[in-house]
């Protein structure tokens, strides 16, 4: 009788169809409490004044910290691979997508 057990250390993983299409974000809205931080992705359109949330990820502290370590890495591979990856130093009010809230 065959299984399907991964070794040990080892997760199966699957991806399906309709999850593996992804879907496109240009807003994240993240909130946290002591006990989780929530991401919703949504996407703001030029001259819609309305979105919804297309995904919603809930992440205890230390998996949010974990995956913005791995997050991090990724992205010092990705820029030592094609370069900085820039972001647009003045912002309008009209300017819509991932933002970076002033302290």
């Amino acid at each position: 009788m065959e299984t399907n057990v991964p070794p040990p250390g080892q997760i199966n993983i699957e991806l399906g169809e309709k999850e593996a299409e992804g879907i496109y974000s240009n807003l994240a809205l993240i909130t946290h409490s002591a006990a989780e931080f929530v991401i919703d992705f949504t996407r703001v359109m030029p001259g819609v004044p309305k979105s919804k949330v297309f995904a919603r990820i809930i992440m205890t502290p230390p998996h949010i910290k974990s995956f913005f370590d791995s997050l991090k890495s990724n992205i010092d591979k990705y820029e030592e691979r094609f370069g900085e990856i820039k972001i647009p130093e003045k912002r309008s009010k009209e300017d819509f997508g991932f933002k970076i809230k002033e302290k």
